[in-house]
């Protein structure tokens, strides 16, 4: 497959494009499965993150359908695509890795500065949180608003607006990438997050809130890579299983 190796600026945008291409000369036929993601990534020199994010995008331009456990088949018409509609935003991992550098250091902040109003309003968000775990929209909410509580903590104006700034860049890149990987268990994981941060706010602890913080969103990171290589090992045995029956 005639694809090459890409620069390390927005990968999956690049590595999205690639594809479009291939998939619009014909290349890659509408039906066919495409490389694992395993395989892009070593053909493309990048990570299989990148990889799964390019795809994801892919996904939503309607381009290719991720079947988990069988692989990436082409689904879009040849016509359409060269022409990648648009996320624009940054790719999920960028926004998780911005996330905890801005919301570490405002947790940090929030802990020296919380008042009991502000301790109560968070601890209103996790109760939301825990009596509609089943719920995602209601959960999201809840979510949001926990985050939002704490730059509101901090009484920096300026701060709330920079965590509303990075909550707005969750594009649809994001929610589909939630909505292929993201779990009850990990919802309740994000509670539990959630009551440490708390806790080190509620104790005026700045470094244990900061910690707190970026272990919550290590765990994020780190739940969403191990789903990508299981859906990666779930697509090789699958290929194998074909292989061994035919």
């Amino acid at each position: 497959m005639p694809l090459q190796t890409v620069e390390p600026r927005r990968l999956y945008r690049q590595i999205a494009e690639q594809i479009a291409r291939l998939i619009g000369s014909g290349e890659c036929a509408r039906g066919s499965r495409l490389p694992s993601e395993r395989e892009l990534a070593t053909l493309l020199g990048v990570s299989r993150t990148s990889v799964r994010e390019a795809v994801i995008s892919l996904e939503i331009a309607g381009l290719v359908e991720v079947r988990v456990g069988s692989g990436i088949f082409v689904t879009g018409p040849i016509a359409a695509a060269a022409d990648i509609r648009g996320d624009k935003g940054p790719a999920p991992f960028e926004l998780l890795d911005a996330r905890k550098l801005v919301e570490g250091e405002i947790a940090a902040l929030a802990a020296a500065n919380a008042g009991p109003a502000d301790v109560a309003g968070l601890q209103e968000s996790i109760a939301r949180m825990t009596a509609h775990v089943d719920d995602f929209a209601i959960r999201e909410d809840a979510d949001r608003d926990f985050h939002f509580g704490i730059a509101n903590a901090t009484g920096n104006g300026s701060l709330e607006l920079v965590v509303e700034g990075l909550w707005n860049q969750r594009s649809e890149l994001w929610g589909r990438l939630q909505r292929h990987f993201h779990t009850d268990a990990l919802a309740r994981q994000t509670i539990g997050d959630h009551a440490a941060i708390l806790a080190a706010i509620a104790a005026r602890d700045p470094g244990a809130a900061r910690a707190a913080m970026h272990q919550h969103l290590d765990r994020v990171v780190r739940f969403f890579e191990r789903s990508m290589t299981d859906a990666v090992a779930g697509e090789r045995q699958a290929a194998a299983a074909m292989e061994g029956g035919s």
